[in-house]
């Protein structure tokens, strides 16, 4: 028969580890290079959606990401297919900010962007079977961390804001002419959208909404084969993730760039 211990004392023959880890690999690149990637990220999306230029090309209806939807009077007429809601914006604010702040929410309420950006810029812990600089752990339980459990109503929002996006691709699908074209941006915008979708589908609670209740798959044949689907892509959940930035960037620049001048849009037709 064993004599329990007292709450926090070693137990007898336990080595005491005065180090912080006994890991002796790199295990602090990961997060280092997390922190890098996400600044440099923040720090592009900030200058653009502050800069309110270069976001739309009217020739082909090309609408940055960023800005979209765009619905106040600071916006081109051509680019303001929801109308206009809003008076013109003074400089520096984003002209998407319907659709901004829920975007934000849904990317930081994200299980991987808490896993993400909890270990990379809080140290929280910083790698597996790494001590945190932290004296004392509450989780999730107060506020702000409490507002995580938002995630489900982003979720929510963020699909009304992938069919804004989705419309903005058929909307790119436009020549020179007014006809229908099809031009590299079209195939940039068109790629970021779908990956948009396989990130906004792959989320762990569209995961929950499609069978995650559900004790008899057998009765529920359809949703059953939903969930299948939302499960590999929560699977590659992470990877959707950083696709997705990247894609976004990519997008907004390459929009950007048009809009400015610095070259001319390659058509494959019209």
């Amino acid at each position: 028969m064993t004599r329990s211990l007292p709450v926090g004392a070693e137990s007898p023959g336990r080595a005491h580890i005065g180090v912080r880890t006994l890991r002796e690999d790199r295990w602090w690149v990961q997060p280092l290079v997390t922190f890098v990637l996400l600044c440099l990220w923040v720090a592009y999306a900030m200058v653009r959606t502050i800069s309110q230029s270069d976001y739309f090309v009217s020739q082909y209806h090309y609408l940055s990401p960023f800005t979209s939807p765009c619905v106040t009077a600071s916006c081109p007429e051509a680019a303001r297919d929801f109308g206009t809601w809003l008076p013109h914006f003074p400089p520096f604010l984003p002209l998407a900010l319907l659709s901004l702040p829920f975007l934000l929410g849904f990317r930081l309420s994200c299980y991987y962007y808490r896993k993400a950006y909890y270990r990379a810029f809080w140290l929280s812990p910083p790698a597996c079977a790494v001590a945190e600089p932290h004296a004392k752990y509450t989780g999730e339980t107060r506020f702000p961390l409490i507002l995580q459990n938002l995630h489900r109503y982003f979720f929510m929002i963020a699909v009304v804001i992938s069919l804004v996006n989705s419309y903005d691709v058929v909307r790119a699908f436009k020549g020179a002419d007014g006809g229908i074209g099809l031009g590299l941006g079209t195939l940039i915008m068109l790629a970021n959208v779908v990956l948009l979708w396989c990130y906004t589908l792959g989320c762990h609670s569209c995961r929950h909404i499609t069978a995650g209740r559900l004790n008899n798959f057998s009765s529920h044949p359809l949703r059953y084969r939903a969930w299948t689907k939302v499960s590999w892509l929560n699977a590659r959940h992470m990877q959707f993730a950083w696709t997705t930035l990247a894609t976004l960037l990519l997008t907004d620049l390459y929009v950007a760039l048009v809009a400015g001048g610095a070259f001319s849009d390659p058509r494959i037709f019209n």
